[in-house]
């Protein structure tokens, strides 16, 4: 019954990922390459910030979420690692499929929690605050490793970060109980309402509907670990840490999110198999539809009824 009523509540969210699908061509690639960019510079840094900065945060639940975030996106490294001999010969290749481990979709998050009882916007721009700069930290120098990147590079693209920057800024803003003037938060809001729907929109247009037909060793290794592995490990550490429920169901359901859909563009960059990722970007989210709800599900009944 929790599993029919979460599927439900992410029902609308999947159709908007396949009307995506279905208007593909009444763009160009390049239009929607466009809304991408338009996405990750401006509209998502914008709901990122909203989510954080319009509540309070509690110092106490920083504190609690961001060791227990990075040690979620360290057990995908490390066993993303173990599966490298599965992978493409060439490092620079792997390093492009490898960040799909760790890396996570913001708007299907943004999304999923909403659906719990415990927990919401707020803890999950947290989790986006903590995560970002570690994440991009890791898929960056995994993927120098096999390019061609300084370390001084790899450190201001992480620290020039979008998501980053808002989330961190939101984060302070929470934390401070700071508040912007009401026609500045007013527009800012008014982007933040745009994301999630043009994210979906686009992650449809640009997804291979096929992708789970070419489900492989190494590919299912990779959503294995993505889907099923992290989620797991995340509502382990909730059990026997006896964590906050709003903390412990944001975690899960962080764990439990399919990879980033812009990870394939970050592999382009550097010259790695971009098809790929793309596969396995469209693996995850395909198969997010039907795990997704399960961990939601997983995470109302063991934390509501603590």
């Amino acid at each position: 019954m929790v599993f029919f009523a979460v599927f439900t509540g992410l029902m609308p969210s999947f159709l908007l990922v396949g009307l995506g699908g279905l208007l593909r061509k009444r763009l160009s690639e390049n239009a929607w390459q466009g809304l991408d960019r338009l996405n990750f510079e401006i509209l998502f840094p914008a709901l990122l910030f909203v989510a954080a900065a319009s509540r309070p945060i509690d110092p106490e639940k920083l504190f609690v979420m961001a060791p227990i975030v990075w040690a979620i996106l360290s057990v995908g490294l490390v066993l993303g690692w173990l599966a490298r001999r599965a992978g493409p010969e060439r490092f620079l290749d792997f390093a492009g499929a490898w960040q799909v481990c760790w890396r996570f979709n913001t708007a299907l998050g943004l999304v999923a929690v909403e659906l719990l009882t415990h927990g919401g916007a707020g803890e999950m721009a947290v989790a986006v605050g903590m995560g970002v700069p570690v994440a991009n930290l890791f898929a960056v120098s995994a993927l120098s490793r096999g390019g061609a990147l300084g370390v001084g590079a790899t450190v201001t693209r992480v620290a020039l970060n979008p998501f980053l920057l808002a989330s961190l800024g939101g984060v302070v803003f929470g934390l401070m109980g700071w508040r912007l003037p009401a026609p500045i938060m007013a527009p800012i809001e008014m982007l933040a309402r745009a994301a999630i729907p043009i994210a979906l929109l686009s992650i449809g247009a640009t997804m291979n509907w096929g992708a789970l037909a070419r489900l492989d060793r190494f590919s299912g290794a990779i959503c294995a670990i993505k889907l099923v592995a992290l989620p797991l490990f995340a509502l382990t550490i909730g059990l026997l840490l006896g964590l906050d429920p709003a903390i412990a169901s944001v975690l899960v359901v962080f764990a439990a999110l399919p990879t980033a859909s812009a990870a394939h563009v970050l592999a382009s960059g550097f010259g790695a198999d971009r098809n790929l990722v793309a596969t396995l970007i469209a693996q995850t989210t395909l198969l997010a539809a039907l795990t997704l709800p399960i961990w939601i599900s997983v995470a109302e009944l063991v934390f509501s009824t603590r």
